[in-house]
């Protein structure tokens, strides 16, 4: 992140090097004016320094301009986003670094051609107050922006997990609950306390929550031990790698920083990583995708195998894809609806290497009905409806989107919503369909495994007679509209010419 220090002089910098060259004044021009030599006029303008009372009165005297104007944070009209920009929580607070974005090269960037620079921002800046745009959006922005550049694959993390593991001995399959607690409790000195929060009406859906005064973790005592295991293992992971500035609650309610929020993501990943060791992973998923037949009782046993939920499964899965298997073209989506399918949500997408189908709409507009992650949401409803257990359903099939050549295998599971019994609930991870994939994937031309023409909502779909249709195409049909304005002013203009 910028320091405080860091953003004055960069201010300081722009505006010497703006008023400079709307005066029309050269580097030896100004020296001569001030005093100062060309080399430290250079550093000044390169945000390097940041001069001291006299010499800031003596390029106030040369521009022509009040010394509080110079070292204040108001600029001309052209470069007051920039400094609204530099002066934002966002970029005080942001990690610049992590992008390979030092504070030279956005200087450099920014006086490049500072007028363009400031129109652009000062659009930018606009458009997120006038769509009252939170800082917390673009904190997530840029965090799936890192995950990524990166393909969602964090060597340093996955070293650092194998550490942990080699040191504690965790070298067995599934990591116990009590184990990882015994490892809070001796090598950290925090106790878990799984009492305290029911006792708080406010808190009866809290799912964790670390005191650091007490050293204690308090677990909701109604969370199943896969559950139990993250946390603890998220704890852990934010002691080992002392992260820190750092959310106490398990849902992140406010971000008070990107490194909150990034710091948040790498114990996550830490935990689940510790959860299901990537070597042993890689070879399990290597097993399932040689087979020639599909088999989703294959995909359940590898999930039982390492005791974790379906959710942690996948995103572990978009760790793995990318590194070991060249798979760097997919999605991760969460869906939710009621028992009574009423409606359907999609409450969290991963997409790397591009935007791709489906993403979540900001609308009402229905989800394409012939999703596996819809389908699959009915399929646990039916089972609940019928009293069968093992309320947890492995599906998959090729999607082919409408008159698009993407198609993508998408591997779904579906459960009842561990926190609310009213609740159905799919994750899914597709894979976009390419030599790669057909590679690696021996069970991609099994007759058995489903192949569905889908689209992303109905009101954007054109494909006729759909069984599944749940809206009519009105954003086509208003579409076609203005393309028959647009065909009938062509044949006035042909008339005319």
């Amino acid at each position: 992140m910028l320091s405080e220090n860091t953003i004055i002089k960069m201010i300081f910098g722009f505006k010497v090097k703006y008023l400079r060259k709307q005066q029309g004044l050269s580097y030896e021009k100004l020296a001569e004016r001030t005093g100062l030599s060309k080399s430290y006029l250079h550093d000044i303008e390169k945000g390097r320094k940041y001069p001291k009372l006299g010499k800031i009165n003596a390029l106030a005297t040369a521009f022509g301009v009040s010394y509080d104007y110079m070292v204040s944070m108001q600029a001309s009209k052209k470069l007051q986003p920039l400094v609204q920009l530099l002066t934002s929580n966002f970029v005080k607070e942001f990690p610049m670094e992590l992008f390979g974005i030092g504070a030279e090269k956005i200087f450099e960037l920014f006086s490049a051609a500072p007028d363009k620079v400031s129109a652009f921002l000062n659009t930018i800046l606009t458009l997120t107050r006038h769509y009252q745009m939170q800082r917390e959006h673009l904190y997530l922005t840029a965090l799936r922006a890192y995950q990524n550049m990166y393909d969602n694959h964090f060597e340093e993390l996955e070293q650092a997990v194998a550490a942990f593991r080699a040191t504690h001995q965790l070298d067995h399959f599934p990591v116990r609950v009590d184990q990882l607690e015994k490892l809070l409790q001796e090598v950290f000195g925090i106790k878990v306390d799984r009492h305290t929060l029911s006792q708080q009406a406010a808190l009866d859906q809290t799912r964790s929550y670390y005191s650091a005064s007490a050293k204690t973790l308090y677990l909701n005592k109604a969370l199943k031990p896969m559950q139990e295991a993250f946390l603890i293992g998220r704890e852990l992971a934010f002691q080992q790698l002392q992260l820190a500035p750092r959310p106490y609650l398990t849902r992140v309610v406010k971000m008070e920083s990107f490194e909150s929020l990034l710091h948040n993501f790498q114990a996550s990943y830490f935990s689940v990583a510790l959860l299901m060791e990537e070597n042993q992973l890689v070879e399990d998923i290597r097993q399932f995708l040689r087979s020639s037949t599909w088999n989703p009782e294959q995909l359940l046993l590898i999930l039982e195998r390492y005791q974790v939920t379906a959710e942690m499964f996948l995103q572990r899965l978009t760790n793995i894809f990318p590194k070991h298997f060249g798979m760097k073209d997919l999605f991760f989506i969460r869906m939710e609806s009621d028992q009574a399918l009423s409606s359907y949500e999609m409450t969290k997408e991963l997409h790397l290497s591009q935007l791709h189908n489906p993403y979540s709409q900001e609308g009402n507009e229905k989800y394409c009905r012939r999703w596996i992650s819809i389908n699959i949401l009915k399929a646990v409803r039916a089972k609940m409806q019928l009293r069968k257990s093992g309320l947890q359903i492995a599906g998959a099939q090729i999607s082919k989107y409408w008159e698009t050549d993407n198609e993508y295998l998408c591997l779904s599971i579906g459960k009842v919503d561990r926190n609310n019994a009213n609740r159905v609930v799919s994750v899914t991870i597709g894979l976009l369909v390419n030599d790669q994939l057909r590679k690696e994937v021996g069970f991609l031309n099994d007759p058995n495994l489903s192949i569905k023409i889908v689209n992303t909502t109905c009101e954007q779909c054109s494909m006729p007679d759909c069984e599944a249709r749940a809206a009519p195409p009105v954003v086509l049909e208003q579409q076609l509209v203005l393309s028959e304005i647009d065909q009938a002013l062509e044949k006035i203009e042909k008339v005319n010419s």
